[in-house]
């Protein structure tokens, strides 16, 4: 080394790191002719782990504290420099700083939904999304299959491959957990700690520890949910015969509310409620029957409405045309 080479290089007594922006996961500390001092300084703050590789191969790591670098604090890079135990002059190495605070509110969601078979309603596709948080655990294996050389690597370049990992573990989960749609739309809770069970190898791969998984949402494609909620709607009619009673019921206040409507047409309402009402029942009570209650065959006879004129059962009370009571 020439001397103007050797005054053009600077001596680091001081190795630190502050983070500038939320964000960053890696960085690189500059060491472009500079050479780090025998008893320099390391200082790696909370929520930071610091590791110096040695052309290219990751020697010592550092956790939370303030450090004297010599041959009793850099053992694997003493080794793998085959330094004496008493070196004095100073060495060159690549330094990272990792951080290890918690990333949160990181948002996960099935871009496509997942088809899965459900034990009440055969295959369905199902959409998810919800958010969580994952921290730096392992530097090491970190820079070996994340980061490596780059000067800095920050969340959303690591965004992708997270959520990729997420939804084909969440797939897997779907599929081996014979757990209906309902039942896991109504435990998102516990759906939530069984997919962390199946997430944290997947996240461990990669030097992370996954802290919090939330499940904010399953649902289905608009089209599914309009079947599922059409039978919803059947099930909670049940008894048709007394939901047409309510119906009915609840449509005379409504009825006489209205002050702009004549008496004919209030009563040709409520009157075509009750006729349509009683039909309904009629209907459910005998399923492809023309009979009545008794056996006997059904009543066919008719009369005329008193005020329309209009041809109607003979037992109405009221005419299904006008509304008009009868006689």
């Amino acid at each position: 080394m020439s001397l103007r080479d050797f005054l053009s290089k600077q001596f680091i007594d001081v190795i630190e790191w502050v983070e500038p922006d939320d964000g960053i996961l890696a960085y690189r500390y500059p060491m472009q002719d500079r050479e780090i001092q025998n008893g320099g300084k390391l200082t790696v703050r909370e929520s930071q782990m610091a590791v110096f590789v040695n052309e290219g191969r990751v020697a010592d790591v550092f956790a939370p504290g303030l450090y004297t670098l010599n041959t009793q604090t850099l053992p694997i890079l003493t080794y793998l420099m085959n330094w004496d135990k008493a070196f004095k002059s100073p060495f060159k190495s690549d330094v990272y700083f990792f951080s290890t605070r918690l990333q949160t509110n990181q948002r996960w969601g099935t871009p496509n939904p997942i088809t899965i078979r459900d034990k009440e309603f055969g295959a369905v596709r199902i959409r998810a999304f919800g958010i969580y948080t994952y921290h730096i655990v392992d530097p090491k294996t970190f820079y070996s299959k994340i980061s490596g050389t780059r000067d800095l690597y920050t969340v959303p370049e690591l965004e992708g491959q997270l959520r990729n990992t997420i939804v084909g573990r969440m797939t897997d989960t779907f599929a081996n957990s014979q757990v209906p749609f309902l039942d896991m739309a109504a435990n998102q809770v516990a759906l939530a700690d069984k997919l962390v069970a199946s997430l944290k190898p997947g996240f461990a791969e990669y030097g992370l520890l996954l802290d919090s998984f939330v499940v904010e949402n399953l649902s289905l494609p608009d089209e599914l949910q309009k079947i599922l909620d059409q039978r919803i709607g059947m099930n909670m009619v049940g008894d048709m015969g007394r939901y047409t009673q309510f119906e009915v019921a609840q449509s005379i206040p409504i009825a006489a509310a209205n002050e702009g409507a004549g008496t004919a047409s209030v009563g040709a309402g409520l009157g075509a409620g009750v006729a349509m009402g009683q039909a309904m029942m009629d209907a459910l009570r005998r399923p492809g029957s023309a009979q009545s209650d008794s056996g006997a065959p059904a009543a066919t006879e008719t009369k005329f409405c008193i005020s329309c004129g209009k041809q109607i059962p003979k037992p109405s009370k009221f005419c299904p045309e006008c509304g008009h009571p009868q006689q």
